[in-house]
């Protein structure tokens, strides 16, 4: 794994996780959401956040953690990972730890209520597009995710 994104919902624990998993791989961890978003917090225009990713991916090792919902364009990222995260965690966990970190929008909650009816689907379309070469997986509880990191801490490096 050199090449990593990760996608989910809101509330899913992306970053957490993105950062353990960079100190496991010793890889860097770039926050797209620190990116994306414009000072007004405005999102970045498609264009733009299109180019911006063709830079990120263009290096040789990262791990990209964000999932922008109806504003993300995936393909450039998607092309150049070689390893796709999905934490497909339940709507009931993703919403009590978004209302613990915090006051979100109601664009926010909309994306959260609906990611599985609207947004996976999108998402999953632009895998089976974009990612043939990828190896996805599709974590979907906390335990899932702790396996993961502990497969990804005994590998040989």
């Amino acid at each position: 794994m050199r090449r990593v994104v990760l996608l989910g919902r809101g509330g899913a624990g992306k970053s957490t996780f993105a950062t353990r998993l960079g100190a496991a791989l010793d890889l860097p961890v770039v926050e797209l959401d620190a990116l994306f978003w414009l000072p007004d917090l405005a999102p970045m225009p498609a264009e733009r956040w299109a180019e911006v990713q063709e830079q990120l991916a263009g290096e040789s090792r990262w791990i990209l953690d964000g999932d922008l919902g109806p504003y993300d364009v995936l393909k450039p990222r998607l092309e150049k990972a070689d390893t796709v995260v999905v934490l497909d965690f339940p709507l009931w966990r993703c919403a009590w730890r978004a209302l613990r970190r915090g006051k979100e929008n109601r664009a926010f909650w909309h994306w959260l209520v609906t990611y599985r009816r609207r947004a996976l689907p999108v998402v999953d379309a632009a895998l089976a597009e974009h990612a043939k070469h990828a190896t996805v997986h599709r974590l979907r509880s906390p335990r899932a995710v702790e396996g993961f990191l502990s497969r990804v801490d005994q590998a040989p490096t």
